[in-house]
């Protein structure tokens, strides 16, 4: 069969927490979920059909395409299926492919184990059809095999991303304690901003979150910054698809917005990889970057979104400052921010209630393995009550 022609399902894997985001993307672009899941959202459709998803959405990890679904009691019983598969129809068999997996069965020890069986499955198939053993390895910069075995039930898919479709490219220096692109759009996204009003971003660390909102303001998507995908090694690909999709996007990406992103950092070295990492995505010229402490962050009069991804203090010895850092954002945020939203994410429920303000919603994310929460703020002008206390 040609996958590239051939309906199946597909499964666009995210981080914990960011499948609401990723869902929005995907219907964004035209496609209808079959299922939503907390890590995912599954669809049918063509490798053809996974091009436009690679290079669309930000929100993503891996797009995965299903070649078959089987029951495998143990490693034995797994190879024999997959060896059943054409792979010489799939992988060039010069080529170099790797197997990645996820799996949850009483006779593996250890994931290694079972992404050597797919692997054997793979190569004794070609070289059995065509007397040539094709290379493989760790690196996932050409053609990808996932695994997704638990107890007896197993998958075999493509993987069309191949490197994870989480980092958007453009990040060649990633600075102290970075922020994932993908979670970063998705925070942005849950606050709702309208992408066409100020976006503040003290603290800006490297930079991401005002890159990222930056690339959402001038609808630039991560596909313009990257030039090698999974499905560029799967035979039949046809590079004309691919070029036809990048040129779409270069076609609709605005070049300059009518309003002020502004990212600050007391570190002029945090501020100097945030400008290169600006440059390398194209946005530089659409932020404000400036040294100094929060405190004194510029704060147009015309409203919209304040936000903050402080230190949650993880290190021993550092709860005190923060505790004050803390107090001195909600500060800022009530006498300088009046009429904005305000955000912090922040992984320190105990930090959070030195803020000195009630959250208005509190949406839970994960940073890694850390439970987190994006906190907002109603800075009202004028006649609202004033803000109590954060319990």
């Amino acid at each position: 069969m040609s996958v590239f022609q051939t309906e199946s399902k597909i499964i666009i894997t995210c981080n914990k927490r960011l499948s609401p985001y990723l869902q929005q993307e995907v219907e964004e672009l035209g496609f209808t979920p079959v299922r939503i899941f907390q890590t995912g959202i599954e669809l049918q459709g063509t490798v053809t059909e996974t091009i436009p998803l690679n290079l669309n959405l930000r929100c993503a990890s891996q797009i995965l395409y299903l070649l078959k679904s089987f029951t495998a009691a143990n490693p034995q019983e797994l190879y024999e299926e997959l060896v059943q598969i054409e792979w010489e129809n799939l992988i060039d068999f010069s080529g170099y492919f790797s197997v990645t997996s996820n799996v949850n069965n009483e006779h593996i020890l250890t994931p290694l184990f079972a992404n050597v069986k797919v692997k054997d499955a793979i190569v004794d198939r070609i070289k059995s059809v065509k007397g040539i053993r094709p290379n493989s390895g760790a690196d996932a910069n050409k053609a990808v095999v996932h695994l997704y075995w638990q107890d007896d039930r197993a998958e075999i898919f493509l993987d069309t991303s191949g490197e994870t479709l989480a980092k958007h490219s453009y990040r060649k220096i990633p600075g102290k304690a970075p922020m994932l692109e993908a979670l970063a759009t998705s925070t942005i996204m849950a606050t709702n901003w309208d992408r066409n009003s100020t976006f503040i971003n003290p603290m800006c660390g490297s930079g991401t979150l005002a890159i990222e909102a930056a690339l959402l303001a001038t609808d630039k998507h991560p596909g313009l910054f990257r030039m090698n995908y999974g499905f560029m090694h799967i035979m039949g690909y046809d590079e004309q698809v691919f070029f036809a999709e990048r040129r779409l996007l270069k076609d609709k990406a605005k070049k300059d917005i009518g309003f002020k992103i502004i990212a600050t950092d007391i570190s002029k070295d945090a501020i100097e990889v945030s400008q290169k990492n600006a440059r390398t995505a194209g946005v530089e010229h659409l932020i404000e970057f400036s040294v100094c402490d929060f405190e004194e962050t510029p704060v147009p009069e015309e409203p919209g979104v304040v936000m903050f991804n402080p230190e949650y203090g993880e290190r021993l010895g550092v709860h005190t400052k923060l505790e004050a850092t803390y107090k001195r954002v909600g500060d800022f945020m009530k006498k300088k921010c009046l009429g904005y939203r305000g955000y912090i994410f922040t992984g320190s429920p105990d930090l959070a209630k030195k803020i000195g303000l009630r959250a208005s919603r509190r949406i839970e994310f994960y940073n890694g393995k850390l439970d987190c929460r994006l906190l907002e703020y109603e800075l009202y002008q004028g006649s609202k009550r004033e803000p109590k206390e954060d319990i």
